[in-house]
């Protein structure tokens, strides 16, 4: 699915769907791209108003790269675009980066959606440096992001190839990664409120089963639900499957408002 992000200011940014809808923002991973989130963009944009902010990661100044940088960025785009409440749902560092959002902006939030999220633990690349040049690695690591390696297409792999083949941006991901570890969020989620869905794969091998149900755990007012075969991104391997639990958790919210 090809769609035109706006540019506005400092920010670029997908908005799609009624002006009047409720807002579904979505955020992205470390190796996020648009295409992560063409399932729920298509089966949710006539009744909500889908948005998704690019985390400016590879735009920052080196010193400023952090995950807290990111939250800041998406705090002033809510404040921009003046959107009252939102639901929030996040992937890996995307949940992460919401969370903390979340944390600092509660007043601002009608409801939290996880899938894959970073902030208790995860294994990626690690917080080393990712080795460059080497596409075999790079295709073994993406692949194993999944639960069946063919979602690993070759041009999403040449597209985290040409990221971390690249110094800058090679070393923005290493900062982000190292920021994402220094805020482990174990000892704040209790201060969630909001009521929270966590869409978790079974076959997780980043973020697995077990980090799923410490934030079932910690996040009172959650429920957690399971998707089998499915590895670090639900909402890309099992489309379907995860816009019903979704759409089922967003009815039952507007049912009782």
């Amino acid at each position: 699915m090809k769609s035109e992000l706006s540019v506005e200011e400092q920010f670029k940014y997908l908005e799609i769907g009624p002006k009047d809808g409720e807002v579904l923002m979505l955020l992205h991973g470390l190796f996020g791209a648009l295409s992560n989130f063409d399932g729920i963009i298509q089966h949710f944009q006539k009744e909500y108003r889908v948005i998704i902010p690019m985390l400016p990661m590879f735009d920052l100044p080196i010193k400023e790269v952090s995950v807290t940088a990111l939250v800041e960025h998406v705090a002033e785009f809510v404040e921009y675009k003046k959107y009252e409440k939102v639901n929030i749902l996040g992937n890996s560092l995307g949940g992460h980066v919401a969370l903390l959002y979340v944390l600092e902006h509660p007043e601002k939030i009608n409801s939290v959606i996880l899938t894959g999220s970073s902030g208790l633990f995860e294994s990626a690349f690690g917080t080393g440096f990712p080795q460059r040049g080497n596409y075999e690695f790079i295709k073994k690591k993406t692949e194993d992001t999944f639960y069946s390696p063919d979602i690993a297409t070759k041009e999403l792999v040449d597209e985290v190839f040409d990221t971390v083949s690249d110094r800058n941006k090679a070393i923005r991901v290493v900062k982000t990664a190292k920021s994402a570890v220094r805020h482990n969020l174990g000892d704040k989620l209790h201060q969630i409120t909001a009521p929270t869905l966590l869409i978790w794969g079974k076959n997780d091998k980043v973020t697995p089963p077990v980090v799923g149900e410490r934030f079932h755990e910690l996040i009172d007012n959650s429920e957690l639900h399971w998707l089998d075969k499915c590895g670090h991104a639900p909402m890309m391997e099992h489309p379907a499957s995860f816009n019903n639990i979704l759409e089922g958790f967003l009815k039952k919210l507007g049912a009782e408002s």
